[in-house]
Formats: structure tokens, sequence, C-alpha cells
């Protein structure tokens, strides 16, 4: 048996070698706080194995560390306890400050609730009294405008009827003075 024809099957398995993998392990490093203030950067390390570069098959990474920062520094937000930071911070303004409380203020709190109740049951009366007024004012602009559609129509009928009068006098024959009835015979109803 010839060499030559396992000479392919040999270069084969070369080939069919696996590539080594990318092994990623977090390594935590301990993260500090400064003064309750900020937090800090937070850094995870990760390991990488061996690997071939994938942008360039001719280049062989060795094992290392790759760092990558995952959260920025930011400031703390949550109250932290007053004694520790009263040495770093100014004075607190009193305007966030809780207002003291005694009778007296108390006392001004509760007028004050009073008359904004009051203020309150005023607008809602005020409120329909205008709605009422505002219904009467559309109601007499209704009324107005049927008077004056009434007045017109009878401005009509007047000049209706003095047309219709003037043209009754022009027809009648003026009254004569003599008559063919006797002046005893009364006056028949009916002849015009």
């Amino acid at each position: 048996m010839k060499p030559y024809y396992l000479l392919p099957l040999l270069l084969l398995s070369a080939c069919s070698t696996p590539h080594p993998k990318l092994v990623l392990r977090p390594q935590q490093l301990p993260a500090t706080n400064a003064d309750g203030l900020r937090y800090p950067e937070v850094l995870h390390a990760y390991h990488v194995g061996r690997y071939a570069d994938p942008n360039d098959d001719s280049i062989l990474h060795e094992q290392h560390i790759v760092y990558r920062v995952e959260e920025n520094p930011r400031w703390d937000f949550h109250p932290g306890p007053m004694a520790s930071t009263l040495s770093v911070l100014p004075p607190q303004n009193p305007a966030y400050a809780p207002a003291p409380i005694n009778d007296a203020i108390l006392a001004e709190v509760n007028a004050q609730k009073a008359a904004s109740t009051q203020i309150q049951m005023q607008t809602k009366t005020l409120g329909a009294a205008l709605a009422q007024f505002q219904s009467a004012l559309q109601q007499a602009k209704t009324n107005l405008q049927e008077t004056v559609a009434l007045q017109a129509s009878l401005n009509a009928m007047k000049q209706r009827l003095d047309a219709l009068e003037s043209a009754q006098a022009q027809a009648q024959p003026p009254p004569s003075s003599s008559s063919s009835k006797p002046t005893n015979e009364p006056e028949d109803p009916l002849i015009p």
C-alpha cells in the first residue's frame, strides 16, 4: 500500500482541529464609596484565553486580561447619616427645612383652610349665578329678536292697511246731495 493515499486523510484531519474558544471570566474589583457622595466607576476584568484575531488570521492573541468600565461614576442621591455629611456639606437651606410647629402656626393654617373653603363655596355660588344670568341674557336676546320681527310685521300690515284704505277711498264716488229716495224711508244697510 502506498502512503500517498493517506496523505489527504492526514491533511483533512489537520484542518478539522477545533479553534480555541474565547473564554471570558469576570473578576470583581473592590468598589469604594468616596465619602458617600459619589459612586465610583465600576470596572470588570475579563480573562481572555488564547485566540486568533477575527479580522486577520495571521495574528494570534496570547492569554491576557481585558478591563472594561461597566458603570461610570455618578452621584449618590440616597440620604446618608447626617453626622458624616455635616462636615462635608454646607449648612442646610432653611427653605428646605421642615417648618416649626406650634399653636400659633396651627391656628393660622386652620384659619387659612377655613378661608379657602369659604372662597370655594362662594366661587361655586357665583358660578351658578353667572350661568343663570347667561341663560336670562340669551332669553332676552331671543325676545328682542322676536319683538323686532313682530314690529316689522306690524309696520308692513299698517302700510298695507293704509294702501287698502286709500284705494277704497279713490274707488268710492263722492256722496251726492240729491238722492232718489224719499227722505222718510230708512236707508238700506246693505247698500254702500
